[in-house]
């Protein structure tokens, strides 16, 4: 996992009154927890662009009073109006215990089932994993190259060294779903076939009925 940091500065009072004050200088009150004595402090919420904004997960180390805490970010809480970030938790790590996180979900390859008129449909973008930082990995990657129309990979699909998925296991997180286009690619190509077939013996009256008149007039 990649890893970013963020500088903060010690709260001295916790409260309501001191995190209205603290917002109002464009500064987010947060709190480490985890690893015995909480930690609150406060950091500039231009700084959480790198942390929030973005569907990577990374790990964060948080420098306070010139400590240093390694963290993954736990919860954000935002404003109901206006979505403005007004609170962040963060979990104390260490490389020997599982921590449980989010981890955004990526496909690659290009599905059997999209090639035949399929639609992909990612169900879940983030899928919720427990294990050791040094077996995290930056995302999930699911291939979806042999997915066909109708079929999907359930989490219990997933299989990755050293990470348990919380979810469970039939929980679909990628399917191709079928659409008015699907359809085997012999079909597709038979049906203009078809239909000049039909359309040739069908023309044959017409051509006939329309001679009648210029057979009439020669007369």
């Amino acid at each position: 996992m990649k890893t970013v940091k963020l500088s903060g500065s010690p709260r001295a009072n916790v409260g309501k009154v001191d995190a209205a004050a603290l917002r109002a200088k464009g500064q987010v009150p947060c709190v480490i927890y985890g690893a015995g004595e909480q930690v609150h402090f406060s950091a500039d919420i231009r700084d959480f662009k790198d942390i929030i904004f973005t569907p990577e997960t990374k790990i964060v180390n948080v420098e306070v009073a010139g400590k240093s805490y390694k963290t993954v970010l736990q919860e954000a809480q935002f404003h109901r109006l206006n979505d403005q970030l007004i609170h962040a938790d963060f979990l104390q790590v260490t490389e020997d215990k599982p921590v449980a996180v989010f981890l955004p979900v990526k496909t690659t390859g290009s599905a059997e089932g999209v090639k035949a008129g399929g639609k992909l449909v990612l169900k879940m973008r983030k899928l919720k994993v427990r294990g050791l930082i040094s077996k995290l990995p930056q995302y999930i990657d699911l291939n979806v190259e042999k997915l066909e129309i109708g079929k999907a990979i359930a989490t219990g699909d997933i299989n990755i060294d050293g990470i348990t998925i919380l979810h469970p296991k039939n929980l679909t997180v990628v399917s191709v779903q079928t659409t008015r286009n699907a359809g085997p690619a012999e079909e597709v190509a038979a049906a203009p076939a078809a239909a000049a077939k039909t359309a040739a013996p069908a023309a044959a009256p017409a051509a006939a009925a329309a001679a009648k008149p210029a057979a009439a007039a020669k007369k």
